[in-house]
C-alpha cells in the first residue's frame, strides 16, 4: 500500500507521469492524440504529465514547446538553426518515458524563412523520431519546402485556418494549389477552421484520405467561435465514424481552444466525446 506521503517522495524523485500507468487512445481502430498547443498554457514537462494525464498516448508537439519565448525574429532565427539536435532527442526521450508518441512535430514553415531555417526543421524533426511535419504556413512556401522534405523523406501536412486571406491554407483549392506537382506536401486538416468558413470535411476526407496526415479536431460555430464539443456545429462524430468505418489510418488530434477550465480537464472531456462518438 503505497500512502500519500510515499507518493509524495515518488513525486519529487521523479517526473509526474512516471507515477500513471501508459496510456492507450486508440478507440475502435481509431488514433485519437491531442496537439500539444492544446497545453500553451503551460511549460513542455507539464504539457507531457497532461497529455498522459488525459489518457492520450499521441500527440503533435507544438513548436511553441520546444522553442524561446518571447524572444526577436532574429534570435529565433539564431536559436533554430544553432541549438543543438540533443535538445530534441532529450524531448524525445521524455515523451518515450510517458508512454506517449510524438507523431508530428509542428513547425511553421513561412515565406520569411531562410533555407537554413526550412532545413534546420527537417533535422530537428529526425532528432524527435518523427516522419511529419506540420505547418501554418503560407501557400508559396509550399514549393520552397518541398526539395527538403523530399532530400529528407519526410512529409509535410499544412494546416488551414478560418480566415479567407490571400497565400493562407483555408479553401479545398488552397491545399490542392499547394501539392500541385509537389511530392512531399500534404495536408493536416483541422475540422473545425475548415467548418467555419463553409466546406464540408467529410466530402474533403473522402477525397483526399490519401494526402491527409492528420485531422485536427475542435467544435466550432458559423460565427466561427470556438466550442466545447458537442455544442457547434462541426460534425465530429461523423467524421470519427467515417475514419473507423473507411479504416482511413488518419489519427484525430484534439485541440482544445475553448473558453473553459483547466487544460488537462478540458482535454480529457474532449477525448471522452470522441470515444462516445466512436462507439
Amino acid at each position: 500500500m503505497i500512502t500519500r506521503r510515499d507518493l509524495g517522495r515518488l513525486a519529487l524523485a521523479a517526473p509526474v507521469w512516471t507515477l500513471f500507468a501508459k496510456p492507450n487512445s486508440k478507440v475502435s481502430g481509431v488514433t485519437i492524440g491531442a496537439q500539444s498547443y492544446s497545453f500553451r498554457d503551460r511549460p513542455l514537462e507539464a504539457a507531457i504529465s497532461g497529455i498522459a494525464a488525459a489518457g492520450l498516448s499521441c500527440c503533435v508537439l507544438w513548436q511553441g514547446h520546444v522553442e524561446p519565448r518571447r524572444v526577436s525574429r532574429e534570435e529565433m532565427r539564431k536559436w533554430r538553426t544553432s541549438v543543438p539536435l540533443r535538445h530534441f532527442e532529450e524531448i524525445r526521450r521524455k515523451f518515450k518515458q510517458a508512454g506517449i508518441r510524438i507523431y508530428a512535430y509542428y513547425y511553421s514553415f513561412r515565406d520569411d524563412f531562410t533555407d537554413a531555417e526550412i532545413a534546420r526543421g527537417f533535422e530537428m524533426a529526425m532528432a524527435l523520431g518523427v516522419k511529419y511535419l506540420e505547418a501554418s504556413s503560407n501557400v508559396t512556401t509550399a514549393r520552397r519546402i518541398n526539395p527538403f522534405a523530399a532530400r529528407a523523406n519526410m512529409l509535410v501536412g499544412m494546416h488551414n485556418h478560418a480566415e479567407l486571406v490571400a497565400n493562407e491554407f483555408a479553401r479545398p483549392e488552397d491545399f490542392e494549389s499547394a501539392m500541385q506537382g509537389m511530392s512531399h506536401i500534404r495536408i493536416n486538416l483541422d475540422i473545425g477552421h475548415f467548418v467555419a468558413v463553409g466546406f464540408d470535411p467529410l466530402e474533403f476526407i473522402r477525397k483526399h484520405h490519401r494526402e491527409i496526415i492528420t485531422i485536427d479536431v475542435k467544435d466550432r460555430n458559423r460565427e466561427r467561435a470556438n466550442l466545447p464539443f458537442g455544442q457547434g456545429v462541426t460534425p465530429i462524430r461523423e467524421v470519427l465514424q467515417l475514419l473507423k468505418t473507411a479504416r482511413y489510418r488518419i489519427p484525430a488530434m484534439i485541440e482544445y481552444e475553448y473558453k473553459g477550465g483547466d487544460a488537462v480537464d478540458e482535454v480529457r472531456k474532449c477525448y471522452e466525446y470522441c470515444k462516445q462518438a466512436l462507439v
